[in-house]
């Protein structure tokens, strides 16, 4: 007789895939929230559109820098093929909400100088173009964990922003702890209030983040982990995470958000 497989006492994250499209949209409105330009996109090509999990990470196509062209792919049965072989610059972002009826896509962008996508956010005009793809496929999280973490800098701030968003809206009784590596005011501004969460803002350095987890207790189930910022700062708490605290990688969310040079 086969022994009986245990039945995880907590749920699973699951996966979830998308159709490949690639969307033609043009900005419908622009306001500043904080250090972020908030973009609402919208147009009919936004049909179907879906976004599973609060991290879920959609392209951006912006257009060309030296003259302003923004080239149109074809979508066929091999894949995406760019006009002449040549891809518009891109860059990953975070579909912070949407509105199925209404055909709208709200986009948060950081404001930083120096930025690709930052610089278009903060030239963008009224009925602008973009090309959105994605997002490919969703990592979906529950929201009935018991213990929540949640560690980012400010790339990670709209995806944290709709996560709040959503455990808010389910009335969550979870305990919430909140690692920030950003000015605490301005996160603080931006980010849904719930009455269970624990702030806790750190400065930049590397060993912050791992000092901040040595002082917090995982309990042995029940947890959820999600990290995100540059990336081999994710990987260095993952493997502190696995390997010094034995957290369970499948209640382990790391995603680089950005890479130093």
């Amino acid at each position: 007789m086969s022994a009986e497989i245990a039945t995880p006492a907590w749920p699973l994250p699951t996966r979830k895939k998308n159709e490949l499209r690639l969307r033609q949209l043009r900005v419908q409105s622009k306001t500043q929230i904080g250090r972020f330009w908030r973009i609402v996109l919208g147009g009919e090509d936004l049909q179907g559109f879906n976004s599973h999990s609060f991290d879920d990470h959609i392209k951006l196509f912006f257009p060309e820098a030296e003259n302003g062209e923004l080239r149109l792919p074809q979508v066929g049965e091999q894949g995406v093929v760019w006009p002449e072989g040549q891809r518009p610059p891109s860059r990953d972002y975070t579909p912070l909400a949407w509105d199925a009826a209404a055909r709208t896509l709200t986009i948060d962008f950081f404001m930083h100088p120096g930025g690709l996508a930052s610089g278009w956010a903060q030239q963008a005009q009224i009925n602008d173009p973009l090309i959105v793809g994605g997002p490919r496929g969703s990592f979906c999280m529950p929201l009935e964990y018991a213990f929540q973490l949640y560690l980012c800098d400010e790339t990670g701030l709209p995806a944290l922003n709709r996560r709040l968003t959503e455990l808010q809206a389910a009335q969550s009784d979870a305990e919430i702890h909140l690692l920030i590596m950003a000015d605490e005011a301005q996160s603080k501004a931006y980010l849904p209030a719930l009455a269970q969460v624990n702030y806790h803002f750190l400065p930049a350095e590397a060993d912050a983040a791992r000092a901040a987890l040595e002082q917090l207790t995982i309990p042995a189930q029940g947890y959820f982990l999600w990290l995100t910022g540059e990336g081999a700062r994710v990987k260095s708490l993952i493997d502190y995470l696995t390997e010094q605290r034995q957290v369970n990688d499948s209640y382990l969310r790391g995603v680089a958000y950005w890479h130093s040079k």
